[in-house]
């Protein structure tokens, strides 16, 4: 990995760290930008770098660092009833990142990025109801129903902005 992809990573795990705080409560699940940064991160880095950039945020998180929603670290955010989100990161990520890696296609981009979003509600709804003892359909109204709106708004912006910033790093070089 040169320097300036070794910079690169660096900075978006800070802009990882910098959003993954700043909440709106929507109940027990929390808004965030986390994601959206995720699947830039997938996009601009593919699936090793942006999976490295997600280790080391949860790395962060799990020692005690308030990088976690609601300014909030340590091993009891993890292993809560929402941990199943902060845990399902890493498969997000790796999805997104392989399929993003794989095509310069914008809708193709969009498409990774919502399979990388489905994985997460799949990964963090089960651990809901495992920690929570809640019904599946009870579960979806509270883990995925309220962040449909929004994540499909930050997988057509992420793609937007992404598709552009991906071109001018490849022209720099630095992918």
């Amino acid at each position: 990995m040169t320097t300036r992809r070794l910079t690169l990573t660096a900075m978006l795990t800070a802009l990882l760290c910098i959003c993954g705080p700043l909440t709106l409560p929507l109940g027990p699940i929390p808004l965030s930008l986390t994601t959206a940064v995720l699947m830039l991160m997938a996009l601009l880095l593919g699936m090793g770098p942006s999976m490295l950039c997600c280790g080391v945020y949860l790395l962060m998180g799990l020692t005690g660092l308030p990088v976690f929603s609601g300014f909030n670290g340590g091993a009891g955010a993890l292993m809560g009833p929402t941990g199943g989100f902060l845990l399902g990161y890493l498969p997000m990520t790796a999805l997104c990142g392989f399929l993003c890696a794989r095509t310069d296609k914008p809708l193709m981009h969009a498409l990774a990025c919502l399979a990388g979003t489905l994985l997460l509600y799949i990964t963090g709804t089960a651990w809901y109801c495992w920690q929570t003892g809640a019904e599946a359909n009870a579960a979806l109204t509270v883990c995925v129903l309220p962040f449909l709106p929004g994540d499909l708004l930050k997988i057509a912006a992420v793609t937007t902005l992404g598709h552009a910033v991906r071109k001018r790093l490849k022209r720099a070089g630095l992918l």
